[in-house]
């Protein structure tokens, strides 16, 4: 790491503020920290090394949004999320980031498509929101799509806005399901080399800028109509997602 040049400090510091604005005040935009990260180091070492990053900022969105998670919807999904980041693990020496980043990209313009028309034409009381078999797509794509690429976000966000969730319900549901599935994950991406200590060292490096993205992110989260809350969620899903086809 000694090794960066002064932008890519530069863009690893702006994409820790990313996350930490993601993890409080507009979920899903995380998304567009990934490959910035990974525009400095390789792209499979870079989800292992992300990863202590989004815990942090998930600690700061589960203390400030701590009462605020719809538990009921979680419980659905923690099941197949674990399932699905198996899955995950499994497939990372099988699957290289030209197969899979392709296919997350589409899932998540699709499922954007389809809360579009969701929210354009279905009944406002759409059996949607209570079909478990929802809950079973969306967590198992949240956990392998998290597992091979840290990239769940907007699958999350997408799901959390057909479930018309409150902004603080939403954004406290979102900051508790990837604080859990995040540190379930450490064990995987110990064990597949992608966390050590140097690596480590660096992320704590990093902690101020997570934290001022946090509390840019609060602050942020305080004023935003809800309009325009939805609108900004489904553009850092459907930017995030076209970019993982380059």
């Amino acid at each position: 790491m000694h090794e960066l040049t002064s932008f890519q400090w530069v863009i690893m510091a702006l994409a820790a503020m990313i996350i930490g604005l993601s993890k409080s005040g507009l979920p899903g935009m995380g998304i567009l920290a990934i490959p910035m990260v990974a525009a400095v180091i390789p792209a499979k070492i870079s989800t292992g090394f992300i990863l202590p990053m989004l815990i942090a900022g998930d600690m700061i969105g589960v203390f400030y949004y701590r009462r605020h998670a719809d538990w009921p919807r979680l419980l659905k999904l923690f099941p197949w999320t674990v399932i699905g980041i198996f899955a995950g693990w499994f497939s990372m020496d099988r699957l290289n980031d030209a197969q899979i980043r392709p296919l997350i990209g589409g899932i998540v313009l699709v499922m954007l498509a389809l809360n579009l028309w969701r929210q354009r034409f279905a009944n406002p009381e759409s059996r949607l929101q209570h079909h478990h078999g929802v809950a079973i797509i969306i967590g198992l794509l949240a956990g392998f799509t998290t597992m091979m690429a840290n990239a769940a976000g907007p699958i999350m966000g997408i799901y959390l806005l057909a479930m018309d969730l409150p902004t603080t319900a939403f954004i406290g549901t979102s900051a508790w399901f990837f604080f859990l599935v995040n540190t379930f994950k450490v064990p995987f991406s110990a064990q597949l080399g992608l966390i050590t200590a140097n690596s480590l060292t660096f992320n704590a490096m990093l902690l101020p800028f997570i934290a001022l993205g946090a509390w840019v992110g609060i602050r942020f989260a305080r004023h935003i109509p809800r309009l325009l809350f939805e609108r900004l969620v489904q553009i850092f899903a459907a930017l995030g997602a076209i970019k993982l086809f380059f």
